[in-house]
């Protein structure tokens, strides 16, 4: 090959197949050395270098000049180096450049395989490095192939597979068709690289409003969480660092056309936007919304909240098939437990009169421990000695007592419990007789073991 030819055919693959022209040299040089030691053996000392000057690939085989050769592969008498280089000593090591078109076909089959393969790696490690710094990001492909589910995405230069479980429900593709997808992963794979694409996960929602909200994408509007069930609803809260914008105006839009984008995409998934909140009680009664809130109750150490609702939108706050609450769940990260007004004033007057059951508890004492948090017999029987005597009128002796009578209390309404559905367990050392007339498997064994009286 002319050495014009060889620089046009190293800047034409570097430039269509993005791959490094040093990479390519070195696969060349690679492929030349593999091709000389085929043909000549591996103990041959090789040396390949591509020379710029001359736009060439040059191989050299290099001998040790010695007084006797006794290996003429590796060495070569002073004469003979003599004649290459007229001030070498024995001990030196000489190279001459060898005749590439003496290799052979065998020779020249293999650095064709050497050649690629390693164009492959080179294609691969150039894909990989392209893709891993675009996870997170969205991108556009079409769909190639369907294969057991999985969608395949032809993304020019690469592939992405769309598994099932990262597909929409009731989204359907056929081949050709455009698809927008969120790159979750890209692996290293030997086969090349694999990128994980997704219709489904939470962040496809959170990069979709980067895109066509400005405000989010220069950071003035802020995304502090989102929640998704795919296909059917979704919910993110928003935050402003500036008072002069409106974070949930921002993302909706004039006329809505901002949200809308964002829908048409997700193929008419109801998208709730609502404020964020440093509060959580005020941010779970955003999350719950359009549903008024009557009050909520917060249990810092379940980490839950117990909301009170009209009983009108209790169905509202719920949602369909508790959709409402599930989201609001994800989205703040706390249990919330919705009631209507009408269930929590039924509960909260069982639990005041658990309380005025309870010997010694009067209705003024049912009153300062209602004040205090303790709302049920159960409450109180969770309480500790040292909670209950801060309440006015109770010391360390009436704290002991109410404790006692209230897990007293709360043994006999468990086996009242057990009572009421039959699963009081019997005493194993009284035996049950049978009913008359009615013989049991083991009276039956009994009279086939016996003698009879008959006989």
């Amino acid at each position: 090959m002319l050495a014009s030819d060889l620089r046009r055919v190293i800047e034409q693959v570097s430039r269509d197949r993005g791959i490094d022209r040093e990479i390519l040299i070195k696969t060349l040089e690679d492929a030349l050395k593999s091709a000389a030691r085929k043909k000549f053996g591996t103990e041959v000392d090789i040396e390949v270098r591509y020379n710029e000057e001359l736009g060439e690939i040059e191989v050299f085989q290099f001998k040790d000049v010695v007084e006797e050769v006794t290996e003429p592969d590796l060495e070569m008498t002073l004469e003979e180096g003599r004649k290459l280089d007229a001030g070498c000593e024995v001990g030196d090591a000489l190279g001459t450049k060898m005749d590439t078109t003496t290799f052979g076909r065998i020779a020249a089959q293999s650095a064709k395989q050497v050649i690629i393969q390693k164009m492959k790696d080179a294609e691969r490690d150039v894909v990989y490095e392209s893709f891993i710094d675009r996870k997170g990001q969205i991108i556009n492909g079409i769909v190639q192939r369907i294969d057991r589910g999985d969608i395949i995405v032809n993304l020019g230069r690469a592939e992405a597979i769309l598994p099932t479980q990262e597909q929409v429900p009731r989204e359907t593709y056929r081949r050709g068709d455009r698809v927008r997808a969120y790159i979750v992963d890209v692996l290293r794979e030997t086969r090349g690289p694999q990128i994980i694409v997704s219709r489904t996960h939470r962040d496809f929602l959170v990069a979709l409003f980067k895109t066509e909200v400005p405000e989010i994408a220069e950071a003035i509007v802020t995304i502090m969480a989102a929640a998704r069930e795919p296909g059917g609803r979704a919910k993110i809260a928003v935050a402003s660092n500036d008072s002069d914008i409106d974070p949930v105006g921002a993302c909706v839009g004039m006329k809505g056309n901002r949200v809308q984008s964002v829908v048409q995409e997700l193929k008419g998934e109801k998208i709730d936007i609502i404020s964020w909140h440093s509060d959580p009680a005020k941010f779970v009664c955003n999350a719950l919304a359009p549903a008024e809130i009557s009050r909520v109750v917060v249990d810092e150490t379940t980490h839950s909240m117990e909301v009170i609702v009209p009983d009108e939108h209790l169905s509202v706050a719920i949602g369909k098939r508790g959709q409402n609450v599930r989201l609001a769940c994800k989205l703040t990260g706390w249990g919330i437990d919705v009631k209507s007004e009408s269930q929590y004033s039924h509960a909260m007057r069982a639990g005041y009169e658990s309380l005025l059951e309870l010997p010694e508890v009067g209705a003024s004492m049912a009153d300062a421990l209602y004040e205090h948090g303790f709302y049920s017999v159960d409450e109180l029987a969770s309480a500790t000695v040292e909670e209950l005597i801060q309440i006015k009128g109770i010391g360390e002796t009436k704290a002991q007592a109410l404790l006692k009578a209230a897990l007293k209390a709360l043994e006999e309404s468990k086996e009242d419990e057990y009572t009421e559905k039959g699963e009081e367990i019997a005493d194993p050392s009284e035996g049950e007789k049978s009913p008359e007339g009615v013989t049991t498997e083991e009276e039956a064994a009994q009279e086939e073991t016996s003698p009879s009286e008959d006989l």
